[in-house]
């Protein structure tokens, strides 16, 4: 396997409780080559958490996954999210005033609290392991996306080794800093459901709302060799309900998937543009502005994962379990609105298991980008 010098990078997308499924992919990588060195990460939404916990941990990535699985494994709604009843009548309430006496426009923090899964994040992830890992050599850089609402560009907040280049293209800029939670609640806040963070520049949400290319932080961190963890599934059940006006879980879906899925198949399509068409260069012909081929291996659900949702009862905390069966998500149509909250080990176990199995059932293709170092 190559050393830490290596080209090699993981990109870890978000989708809320769907990332487990990345933790699956990992697993298998683990198993496979237990004392890899994987040293360019990237995450972005949920991915973030995985991304700070695989950066953060001092042992090898056989010992990582294995702890990250059980995390995730002891990690229910309650621990992510809680909807308090002010979140609700609150920002109804304020709302209503607004509109009957024309006064300064409500300010809407978020209707859920993400405060405990900040208090988890605490309990789990010691971040001075990730400079201890630059230092040590095991760590090129970890890096972490998020949405300015100041400015509307995709930060993206990298922590690695000094001689990195930073980067500033059309709508999205590189920062360097000591990473923290509220970075990782920032990457995560999905707007309106989360309330935003406050860091040094400004406030931030999920870096998932503008992010239009999603593989970028790791080419430009060096990586020739990515591993990319999608959140698609390669089949989507569809269940049509002909004559039905959609139920507003069913449209919350669809936007969730506009947010979180969308960005990096696009991104996929377009490297994979480029690299053909630097294939098909002719021998000694230079590339433009000095562009190279990267190797890519994507990996997404066999199965879909809203579909594994369907007809699921959740444990959620009561009064969010009220507001899900009200806007239809215990509907099969809202089973993809559903996926995104469901921090259940029943739900979330299935989704690592599948993860695990599709790598495998991948295994050669994976390998050669994994070993190609």
């Amino acid at each position: 396997m190559a050393d830490s010098s290596s080209d090699l990078a993981i990109v870890l997308s978000g989708g809320g409780a769907r990332a487990a499924y990345q933790v699956g992919v990992l697993a298998a990588i683990a198993e496979r080559y237990p004392d890899a060195n994987i040293p360019i990460i990237t995450g972005v939404s949920a991915g973030a958490i995985n991304a700070t916990y695989l950066a953060a941990h001092r042992g090898p990535l056989r010992h990582a996954v294995t702890e990250l699985r059980g995390q995730w494994l002891r990690l229910t709604s309650d621990r992510v999210y809680r909807l308090p009843t002010s979140g609700v009548v609150g920002t109804l309430l304020r709302i209503g005033a607004w509109v009957l006496r024309r006064h300064r426009p409500p300010t809407v923090r978020g209707v859920l609290d993400m405060r405990p899964l900040a208090h988890f994040l605490r309990e789990v992830i010691d971040f001075r392991g990730i400079e201890e890992n630059i230092a040590a050599g095991r760590l090129k850089a970890v890096a972490l996306s998020a949405t300015s609402y100041d400015t509307g560009l995709t930060v993206t907040f990298v922590q690695g080794r000094e001689d990195l280049v930073l980067w500033r293209r059309a709508q999205r800029v590189a920062v360097r800093g000591e990473l923290t939670i509220s970075h990782v609640l920032a990457s995560s806040a999905i707007p309106i459901i989360f309330p935003a963070i406050k860091l040094d520049d400004g406030f931030f949400g999920d870096g998932s709302v503008r992010q239009t290319a999603p593989l970028a932080p790791a080419i430009h961190l060096g990586a020739r060799r990515i591993v990319a963890v999608g959140m698609r599934g390669l089949v989507e059940d569809a269940h049509p309900v002909e004559g039905e006006y959609p139920t507003p879980a069913q449209v919350a879906g669809l936007l969730l998937h506009s947010v979180f899925l969308d960005a990096l198949d696009a991104d996929v399509e377009h490297l994979e543009r480029t690299n053909r068409l630097l294939e098909a260069l002719p021998p000694g012909h230079p590339a433009a502005a000095g562009l190279q081929p990267v190797r890519l291996f994507w990996i997404r659900p066999s199965r879909d994962l809203g579909g594994m949702a369907r007809g699921y009862l959740p444990r959620l905390p009561k009064l969010m379990d009220l507001v899900v069966h009200g806007i239809g998500g215990r509907e099969e149509r809202g089973a993809d609105f559903l996926s995104y909250l469901l921090f259940e080990p029943e739900y979330t176990g299935l989704l690592m298991e599948l993860g695990y199995e599709d790598a495998l059932a991948r295994w050669p293709e994976l390998e050669s980008v994994l070993a190609d170092g």
